[in-house]
């Protein structure tokens, strides 16, 4: 892994799209983990840290993995890109929007994710988003992330739970929508043996 990490830094395609002062963004984490969480692209505070999923909906995923009775360290997070897609700038040279990728270069970057899960070997990938969910079933493979979300699916040979990305529980903070993500991550843990106690079988549920 490390000399993966060593060859997606030096990248000339990543280094040409990253703004002064920023990073290429790598994954992190346990490289025997039973699960492998893949998200969209950095973001701003991504960018900054050159790590995976540290701003608000990273924290975000890091209580959702210590609901699950794990730790963020015992798990491998990573991205479909591994540097944040352009968009215009303020006059201090700041970019405040984000896009999702396109094809080109989620094709570009998708070599690199598929060496981590291969190093990795987890159990079980869980695809955060329909961006993620694109980049790993194919850009036709769905055209509403409702229709494949909380079903198992395959990506190069591991079983793959595709499921919403934490930002969309920043945006919708109904326990409705919780319980969706909540429900695709207990078909998770039961795959990867994980104990699920009675009150983790009852987190969203409405009263």
């Amino acid at each position: 892994m490390d000399a993966l990490r060593k060859v997606v830094l030096e990248d000339e395609q990543c280094l040409a799209n990253v703004r002064p002062g920023k990073r290429v963004v790598f994954g992190v984490g346990n490289l025997d983990a039973a699960i492998m969480f893949v998200g969209e692209a950095p973001g701003a505070e991504e960018e900054k840290l050159g790590e995976p999923f540290v701003g608000p909906a990273g924290q975000l995923l890091t209580k959702m993995i210590s609901a699950m009775g794990l730790s963020r360290a015992e798990v491998y997070i990573g991205n479909i890109m591994n540097w944040r897609p352009q968009m215009p700038v303020d006059a201090d040279g700041e970019q405040y929007g984000n896009r999702p990728p396109n094809a080109e270069e989620m094709n570009y970057c998708l070599p690199y994710l598929q060496a981590q899960i291969e190093i990795v070997s987890p159990k079980v990938v869980v695809a955060l988003g329909s961006t993620a969910a694109h980049g790993l079933l194919g850009a036709d493979a769905f055209k509403a992330l409702g229709d494949v979300r909380g079903r198992w699916h395959e990506f190069a040979k591991y079983p793959m739970m595709v499921s919403y990305h934490p930002s969309y529980i920043l945006r919708n903070q109904s326990n409705r929508s919780k319980r969706m993500i909540w429900e695709d991550l207990l078909q998770v843990m039961e795959r990867c043996d994980l104990p699920i106690t009675e009150k983790q079988q009852g987190y969203f549920l409405s009263v």
